[in-house]
């Protein structure tokens, strides 16, 4: 005979899921300021080692460009026509020179990515190797203020100091100490990442997970949206005084550039040149953000610090997780004292599979994303920011859905949709890059922003189940250990994409308008993948509706 607790329908406890999710607010915004920042740091420090001339030419670019600039302004005033075309002329001249040696420039850079692939690639393998540790090791942690807290707030911590001396080291071209401090702000977030991550599934009954994961990447994207937020105020490229702040430009067909509010610049008929920037070579253009970014990490750390007491929630929580076992969607039930079934063991290594291919896919374009902006399109640094929170918004949107899509069709085939939106994304990229991008134009397509906002709506259907999926598979007991493969096969994706598109850079026959087809491969391998996974969904989960489901038990 059922007892009422077992009638009892699942509802999630939205409040204390938010909570939680300030791990992964602190996570992604950590991650958000790396990823925009650190890949053009190594470029031009490594652009710097390989040519000599690298800063002259640059230096040279911009005198050449204020020549161009000055021209333009006396054939403004110039009293006659005559006078004003002889300028005009004059500036041109100016402007050819300078976009050629900016050329130069870009090109120095764009033979520098496979170097910058690798250094983006170390980091990850310590990943590799100590995620899944982490995850063994917090399993085992017994502790007054829990299992994963000692790990969350020692590795926030000492990310939070390191993290804001990585400009710093760039600004006075000090590589070997940039690298030493990645190298340490990575080390430690893994300390805390897979126990941070982990949190979620001690604490929430299975059936729920997809549906807690979706909150708790929402607020990762919120942490994440303050750093992009950041870059746009405080713009990377013009720190660098790159080609979009100070050089000549050709205006492109159908660009109004009199009328465009985004620009303010001096023109002519045939060229842009856009003002000098403030920010070019101050150091506070560049470590705002990273303070910033150490500031909210460490304050969200407090706030789940303080409002999460892990140790008593498991014990509250203990015969609703119990419950959630018995209505995993698993192949072959789940045992504390048994062995992993053949049929979850297939099951789980299809799904790492698959996710190592998706991760090659958007781990790659995110980490050349900027680059291709800054030295393929020649655009601001800032459109890319605006791109990753129009991707964000997206995100959100689909994590929201997502739980809510599995629980009607269950989890795989929500997450192969999203797969398959993501797909699409990446084939519309492929025919309008070929078609419709103007390379070194200045100017940033609208239209990425509509891909990104339907890749970015692809891929939250994807994360919002994947991870419940792995941690279906496992006992309470293993959930650090089986966070850590979740991890360990991203991070092997992390560690390999960025080599392998860095060194396809280097071929003559593979350039930066490639990079969505190397992303379309990746995805598709995945969808692959997936389609062989078995889909698994409960029946008998009940769970509350409308406001009932809202109502936070506290």
């Amino acid at each position: 005979m059922e007892t009422t607790a077992e009638k009892k329908p699942f509802k999630l406890n939205i409040k204390r899921t938010m909570l939680i999710g300030f791990a992964f607010f602190g996570i992604l915004l950590l991650w958000q300021v790396y990823d925009s920042w650190c890949p053009t740091f190594l470029s031009e420090m490594f652009a710097k080692m390989a040519n000599a001339d690298f800063v002259s030419w640059r230096s040279q670019a911009f005198d050449l460009s204020e020549q161009a600039r000055q021209y333009l302004q006396w054939a403004q005033e110039a009293s006659n026509d005559a006078i004003a075309a002889a300028f005009r002329e004059a500036a041109e001249g100016y402007a050819a020179q300078s976009n050629a040696l900016i050329k130069q420039c870009n090109e120095v850079v764009e033979q520098q990515q496979y170097l910058v692939g690798i250094m983006m690639a170390i980091d990850n393998i310590a990943a590799l190797i100590l995620l899944p540790i982490f995850g063994m090791i917090s399993d085992k942690t017994k502790s007054p203020i829990g299992k994963r807290m000692p790990y969350i707030l020692i590795g926030t911590f000492v990310c939070a100091v390191a993290f804001p001396f990585i400009p710093v080291l760039f600004h006075i071209n000090n590589l070997a100490g940039v690298i030493a401090l990645m190298a340490i702000v990575v080390l430690f977030a893994m300390m805390y990442r897979n126990p941070a991550v982990a949190l979620m599934p001690d604490i929430t009954p299975k059936p729920l997970r997809s549906k807690a994961n979706g909150i708790i990447n929402i607020m990762g994207y919120i942490g994440g949206a303050f750093a992009t937020v950041v870059g746009i105020f405080f713009v990377l490229s013009q720190y660098l005084g790159s080609a979009t702040q100070h050089l000549a430009y050709k205006v492109p067909d159908g660009f109004d550039a009199h009328n465009n509010p985004l620009y303010k610049l001096i023109t002519s008929d045939s060229l842009i040149i856009k003002a000098h920037s403030w920010q070019y070579n101050n150091l506070w253009a560049i470590e705002i953000p990273f303070l910033i970014g150490s500031v909210l990490m460490l304050a969200s750390a407090i706030v789940l610090f303080i409002k999460i007491k892990e140790n008593k929630l498991a014990e509250e929580l203990k015969d609703e997780l119990a419950r959630g076992e018995e209505e995993a969607e698993v192949v072959d039930k789940v045992s504390e004292d048994k062995p992993m079934s053949k049929a979850n063991k297939i099951m789980l290594i299809l799904i790492l599979i698959a996710e190592f291919f998706w991760f090659m896919a958007d781990n790659g374009i995110g980490t050349f994303m900027g680059n291709y902006t800054v030295y393929y399109l020649g655009a601001e640094s800032s459109s890319n920011m605006i791109n990753t929170i129009v991707g964000g918004v997206g995100s959100v949107v689909g994590f929201a859905l997502g739980g809510i899509i599995a629980s009607k069709i269950g989890r795989k085939w929500t997450l192969f949709g999203g797969l398959g939106l993501t797909g699409v994304s990446y084939v519309l990229w492929v025919i309008l890059t070929f078609t419709a991008i103007q390379p070194g134009s200045g100017v940033f397509p609208w239209w990425i922003y509509a891909i990104w906002f339907i890749k970015g709506f692809g891929m939250s259907l994807v994360h919002v189940n994947s991870f419940p999926m792995v941690v279906e598979l496992c006992p309470n007991s293993k959930i650090g250990r089986f966070t850590g493969l979740y991890y360990a096969a991203s991070m092997a994706a992390q560690t390999i994409t960025p080599i392998a598109l860095g060194s396809l850079l280097l071929h003559p026959n593979f350039s930066w308008q490639l990079l969505p087809v190397y992303a379309l491969v990746c995805i598709a391998a995945s969808a692959i993948v997936f389609i062989f996974v078995k889909n698994v969904k409960s029946t008998k989960t009940t769970f509350k509706k409308g406001l009932e489901a809202l109502d936070s038990d506290e």
